[in-house]
C-alpha cells in the first residue's frame, strides 16, 4: 500500500504499539518502527490505494468526523499473505459503521481504493511487520500476545501518501 486514510491512536496506545515494534525488532523481526525513516505511526487504515488525493478526501468527508473518538480494543494477532503480522481490534458495530460511512462518502466522490478495504472485505488491523521471517513467526506471535490487550481511542486521522511523503490531516 502506498496511500491510506489512517486513524491514529491515543498517546498511551501508540506508545504501547511502538514498544511492541521495538520488542519485535530486538527479536529479529523487521517492524514498522523503521519504516519511513521512523516517521511511521501506529494506525488503522480505513482505505488503501495506490494514490489518494488528500484535499479531495477531505472534501468528500465534509460534515463527517474522519476521526470520531472510537474506542478500540486490540485483542488478537493476525497474519496476511506475504508474512504481514498485525494486531486486530474487535470489529465493533461503531467501527464498522464508521468505515462504511467513510467509504460511502468516498465512493460518492469517485474516490476508490483496493478491494480488500471495501466494506464486507475489510479486516481492521494495525500492521506490526511487513515481512516476518518464517523461522521467527511463532515467537513473534507469542511476543505480540504478551502485549495484548491494548485499549485505544481514535484521536486523529490523515491521508498519508507515503510514496509522495504527503500528509493531509483530517
Amino acid at each position: 500500500m502506498v496511500a491510506a486514510l489512517e486513524l491514529y491512536l491515543d498517546p498511551a496506545a501508540e506508545k504501547r504499539v511502538r514498544a511492541l515494534w521495538d520488542a519485535l525488532a530486538r527479536a529479529d523481526v523487521p517492524s514498522m518502527r523503521d519504516l519511513l525513516k521512523g516517521r511511521h505511526r501506529p494506525h488503522v487504515s480505513l482505505i488503501g490505494a495506490r494514490e489518494l488525493d488528500g484535499p479531495a478526501v477531505a472534501a468528500a468527508l465534509t460534515g463527517l468526523a474522519a476521526a470520531p473518538p472510537l474506542e478500540l480494543r486490540f485483542d488478537f494477532v493476525g497474519q496476511f499473505l506475504g508474512r504481514v503480522l498485525w494486531l486486530g481490534p474487535v470489529p465493533t458495530a461503531e467501527l464498522l459503521a464508521h468505515h462504511a460511512a467513510v467509504h460511502g462518502r468516498l465512493a460518492a466522490a469517485g474516490i476508490d481504493g483496493f478491494d480488500v478495504y471495501r466494506p464486507g472485505n475489510w479486516v481492521p488491523h494495525c500492521t506490526l511487520s511487513m515481512r516476518v521471517p518464517h523461522a521467527v513467526l511463532p515467537g513473534a506471535i507469542r511476543l505480540c500476545m504478551d502485549f495484548l490487550p491494548i485499549r485505544a481511542t481514535v484521536v486523529g486521522a490523515a491521508v498519508a501518501d507515503h510514496a509522495k511523503d504527503l500528509f493531509t490531516p483530517l
